[in-house]
């Protein structure tokens, strides 16, 4: 027994949706970030004078990309919160703990996208953000890098952006002075197109 749909027989206003989510399903497709390639970076002011920065290590996750178009971009990333690095162990140590992320309680960050408003060169990216157990809405700005074959037979595409987050949002209120309470975090991702 077959069953088959014809747009015909449905109401005009069905039959567009049909077709406008064939097309969509046709053309986004999914990348996988390439962890070894892609960099989350945080940098704070230390006590007025200079800069703190950091990385983390392991991350993961999906793009839909479709630079055709724009309303299918998707971004879903999982970073390793006990990954972060600093470059002091102790350093390392103390913001792993519960004054600051707290990774027994809270191993993972997540962002999922919600919302994109742009092209395929950049726009503004909203989705929620999920930090040290809080969960917020967050939009901010990302541009295209590149993308095209890579000499492995693999097809990747590149994207930046940039974030200030404030500590105290999400619950980390540990004193650092007031010069450290925003965080800002750029985000370099490279990605591999599923085959």
């Amino acid at each position: 027994m077959s069953f088959k749909l014809s747009l015909k027989a449905l109401p005009v206003g069905l039959a567009a949706l049909a077709m406008s989510l064939s097309v969509s399903m046709a053309n986004a497709a999914e990348y996988k970030i390439d962890p070894t390639h892609s960099f989350i970076n945080f940098k704070t002011n230390h006590l007025g004078f200079s800069w703190l920065s950091g990385t983390f290590n392991k991350i993961s996750g999906t793009i839909d990309y479709d630079p055709e178009n724009s309303a299918d971009q998707k971004v879903n990333i999982e970073i390793d919160t006990a990954s972060l690095d600093t470059n002091l162990p102790e350093r390392d140590k103390h913001l792993r703990s519960a004054e600051f992320f707290d990774v027994e309680k809270f191993p993972t960050a997540t962002f999922v996208s919600t919302g994109y408003d742009g092209d395929a060169n950049g726009g503004t990216l909203s989705g929620d953000l999920t930090l040290h157990g809080v969960t917020k809405n967050i939009s901010f700005d990302v541009k295209k890098i590149g993308e095209g074959n890579d000499p492995w037979g693999g097809y990747r595409a590149g994207f930046e952006g940039s974030y200030i987050l404030k500590r105290s949002d999400f619950g980390m209120n540990y004193n650092l002075g007031p010069a450290a309470e925003n965080v800002q975090v750029d985000l370099f991702i490279e990605a591999i197109k599923e085959k």
